[in-house]
């Protein structure tokens, strides 16, 4: 054998050799590469489906809580119904309630049997609205001129608010508004007609903040 063809078997040979090298360098690499890819997947998707598990767990735990509050929510205006005669129905935006809180005639003293009542506002308030805008409403009968009226129910809204910051209803910001002889419970009672105190009171408007948030009001 000539030793150009010896040459060129043994170059045949490397050349075989190397190929072999290196496609079980190539496989040896893909196999490492899925490997490693598995392993990373595999990873990924522990990972996410402990913070699946994670959010769901805390979304009950929020569903879990709101229940709770809307369970003693409901429970307090069942007292607030029983214990006070409270009146509530329920609104689009809110609920309302019939919530008397009335005077005597030409006076805005607060009076010592609207005291318990509301105490009870205040603890309602505290508990489930913080945040909100609680205005205090005052109204007067006919009696007397309009500017008087509207004077006179100026000072009844003033002197509740005043007691419900003395009462210790905290978290929220308190407003006055007079509104004189407007909105009458039984139209044209005065003095000592009958149905006149109805028309002698204040009403609590409770406006929450945020996007639908509901708005409560008592009367």
């Amino acid at each position: 054998m000539k030793m150009t063809q010896k040459f060129s078997l043994a170059a045949l040979a490397l050349v075989s050799l190397s190929a072999c090298a290196t496609k079980g360098f190539v496989r040896r690499e893909l196999d490492t590469g899925l490997t490693t890819e598995r392993s990373q997947r595999t990873a990924a998707d522990s990972a996410l489906s402990t913070d699946m598990n994670t959010q769901i767990g805390g979304v009950k735990s929020e569903l879990a809580t709101l229940k709770t509050d809307v369970a003693a929510l409901r429970r307090d205006l069942t007292a607030l119904r029983t214990e006070f005669g409270a009146k509530i129905t329920a609104m689009e935006n809110g609920m309302k309630f019939a919530f008397p809180v009335t005077f005597g005639y030409d006076d805005a003293t607060v009076r010592d049997e609207d005291r318990p009542s509301l105490d009870r506002f205040v603890q309602v308030v505290n508990k489930y609205y913080g945040g909100a805008l609680v205005t205090v409403e005052g109204f007067a009968d006919p009696a007397g001129s309009p500017r008087y009226n509207m004077q006179l129910s100026q000072r009844r809204a003033e002197n509740v608010s005043a007691y419900l910051a003395q009462s210790g209803i905290s978290g929220v910001s308190l407003r006055s508004v007079g509104l004189g002889e407007v909105r009458q419970v039984v139209e044209g009672a005065e003095r000592d007609m009958p149905g006149a105190q109805a028309n002698r009171r204040v009403v609590f408007v409770v406006e929450t903040k945020g996007a639908g948030a509901g708005v409560a009001s008592m009367q």
